[in-house]
């Protein structure tokens, strides 16, 4: 259909174009809005792979090289296990063998000890028990010293008694090897596929899901609050067009706010964790092309619904709080996805909403491509989608829900 603007016709796909950069211009004229999309999402992984590992590293030297006391009760106990001890920063020290622990687990609580080992020897059997606090970070470290000395100091000894037996030590103690080069017929490149695809479903849902909301509600509920709907209405558009240019100027945010984050995770995992953690991936040319209509398909249906529920919504604080525990639904599928058997599969799994364009996302980074589920989640998400803008339209009809609350 045309429309006359200016003694010229206008379409409507201008219209709806029109109304879709008009949209996009007045979100993104706050800088908060651009530093959400751009500079959090380039800089957020980065800074995660980088800051995180520093401080997890920090903190590890820094507890390695910390001394722990711990109390040794019992008799015999063999020097090369307090020596193994001792090179783990143990400051050890002994005592006879006493029946009223109250004393050192007092001494445990107050910090004075961070573990108590009692040691008993039962003929060739040595037993022993350990007492430490799980609250305190020294001493579980503390615990975590003496079994790693202990399961040591147990290999030398078995392997002791095995030759004192007059045994071959290596015979007796490993008599099944595995051959290490044992082959993977699997490549390296459809491994990291398969890394991919048991986290970037979940993670996109998320991102997808999260990006949407504010948009959704700052274009509708928004607008009826500040009282900018009325002019709309009054533009020479149909209330169809201004939904969909709507849809489309959300759908764009959410689509760049989405391949931004993407793009962030990749670069951090890729050139910051090093190519030994991600490497590209054996996808195909179809493959890729198939996952990004599936993002597209999966972010179109996901605003759609979000603009038919915001839309509903006669106020900014009831879109938000009819929108907040609808998306956090939306992860409950994305987790079913990630259990799902993806060998012989059930094609009746890619109709199902939502979890029919993450579990095609899935499929996609292992190089998969079934036609007949290709056709399924296709067809089913674009029905999905066309379910909610029908909602959303008839919705938008309504002139007590669109009109400013007065």
């Amino acid at each position: 259909m045309q429309g006359r603007d200016g003694g010229r016709f206008v379409t409507a796909r201008q219209r709806i174009s029109a109304i879709a950069q008009r949209e996009l211009l007045d979100f993104v004229r706050d800088w908060r809005t651009i530093l959400m999309m751009v500079l959090i999402p380039l800089l957020l992984f980065p800074l995660l792979f980088i800051g995180l590992p520093l401080v997890i590293g920090g903190e590890a030297q820094e507890l390695a090289a910390t001394d722990v006391n711990v109390l040794i009760r019992g008799e015999d106990v063999p020097s090369d296990l307090l020596t193994a001890l001792e090179n783990r920063s143990v400051i050890i020290t002994t005592a006879e063998p006493s029946v009223d622990v109250t004393v050192d687990d007092d001494e445990v609580r107050n910090g004075t000890l961070h573990a108590v080992m009692l040691w008993n020897t039962s003929g060739e059997v040595y037993e022993i028990h350990l007492r430490h606090l799980s609250t305190s970070t020294l001493s579980t470290d503390a615990r975590q010293r003496v079994l790693v000395s202990l399961s040591e100091w147990e290999v030398q000894e078995r392997e002791r008694r095995v030759a004192d037996a007059g045994l071959n030590v290596t015979d007796t103690l490993d008599p099944v090897r595995l051959d290490p080069g044992s082959t993977d017929l699997a490549s390296d490149g459809e491994v990291q596929g398969l890394v991919l695809s048991s986290f970037i479903p979940l993670i996109l849902t998320m991102w997808v899901v999260t990006s949407g909301i504010q948009p959704s509600i700052d274009m509708t509920a928004g607008e009826r609050e500040r009282g900018s709907m009325e002019a709309l209405l009054c533009a020479p558009a149909k209330r169809w067009e201004l939904l969909a240019g709507k849809w489309a100027a959300v759908s764009t945010i959410v689509l760049v706010g989405v391949m931004l984050q993407l793009g962030g995770l990749m670069f951090a995992l890729t050139f910051l964790a090093g190519p030994s953690l991600l490497s590209t991936p054996d996808v195909g040319l179809l493959a890729i092309l198939l996952f990004v209509v599936a993002v597209l398909f999966f972010s179109v249906m996901v605003v759609a619904s979000e603009l038919a529920l915001a839309i509903r919504s006669k106020s900014v604080k009831e879109a938000g709080a009819l929108l907040a525990p609808t998306s956090l639904a939306v992860i409950v599928p994305a987790v079913i996805v990630q259990v799902i058997n993806l060998d012989g599969v059930e094609t009746i799994w890619f109709a199902v909403p939502v979890v029919n364009v993450l579990l095609a996302m899935r499929e996609l980074l292992l190089d998969r491509v079934d036609p007949l589920h290709t056709l399924v989640w296709l067809t089913t998400t674009a029905m999905y989608t066309g379910l909610a803008l029908w909602y959303a339209q008839r919705q938008f009809n309504r002139e007590d829900l669109v009109l400013s609350p007065s």
